[in-house]
């Protein structure tokens, strides 16, 4: 039996196809008339990394990217009103619903069954947790960890405090960055399951594991059921 680690944001649920449409809208809005949208993209990018030194992640600091993009760009002072226009366009994510990807929970219920699972998703504790709470899936998980960074020490601390096997312990997720990199630094196993929309932020060649790791693909989260 094995200890299975899952990503959850856009490994069992959409999210960033959400902030992907908030971008469109607001590269939209801001219409600038020197920068082309994929500039104002590459713009945006990079005020999103200085703001993950600071607010972390999830909404908070996507509105702060999205009012500090525009307070560079624009030409004109930001009003109250544009001020809201622009937070709105993050807060619409809120009220959106969890989106399961398919083949999810009919899986899970197979790899439960079978090992223990662990859900480890990063950014923001209340935010994370509702996501959680919607999503239906809370039951399939013997522990939910919310951090605020996946990094091989924070994998090591999570697989100490659970008491995790290295050798028989996989890292699920789509994020390179994130999920398989850091795991197999740790010398854990990972399996990436690719996602179409991951976020630009997380993407990075993916690692070659060490003595210690094993590295799996599969084409999408169903097949585990092969694997597992």
């Amino acid at each position: 039996m094995s200890w299975l680690v899952f990503d959850a944001d856009d490994t069992l649920w959409e999210n960033n196809i959400y902030f992907e449409r908030a971008i469109a809208q607001f590269i939209s809005f801001l219409d600038h008339k020197q920068h082309t949208p994929e500039e104002v993209r590459e713009i945006l990018n990079q005020v999103e990394r200085e703001s993950i030194l600071t607010h972390g992640y999830g909404l908070v600091s996507f509105a702060h990217s999205l009012v500090s993009t525009f307070e560079r760009l624009s030409v004109e002072p930001i009003t109250p009103e544009l001020h809201a226009r622009v937070q709105g366009f993050a807060n619409q994510i809120a009220g959106h619903p969890v989106e399961i990807i398919a083949g999810v929970p009919e899986t899970l219920a197979h790899l439960s069954a079978r090992h223990h699972l662990i859900l480890m998703t990063k950014g923001d504790f209340t935010e994370q947790s509702g996501k959680v709470e919607r999503s239906g899936l809370k039951s399939y998980f013997a522990a939910v960890v919310v951090v605020a960074e996946k990094d091989a020490a924070q994998y090591c601390a999570v697989a100490e405090k659970y008491g995790l096997a290295h050798a028989t312990t996989w890292m699920v997720g789509n994020s390179p960055r994130s999920d398989i990199n850091p795991a197999l630094r740790a010398g854990l196993n990972a399996v990436f399951v690719p996602h179409g929309n991951t976020w630009v932020l997380e993407h990075e060649e993916i690692g070659v594991p060490d003595a210690r790791g094993r590295l799996l693909q599969v084409d999408r989260f169903a097949d585990l059921t092969r694997h597992f």
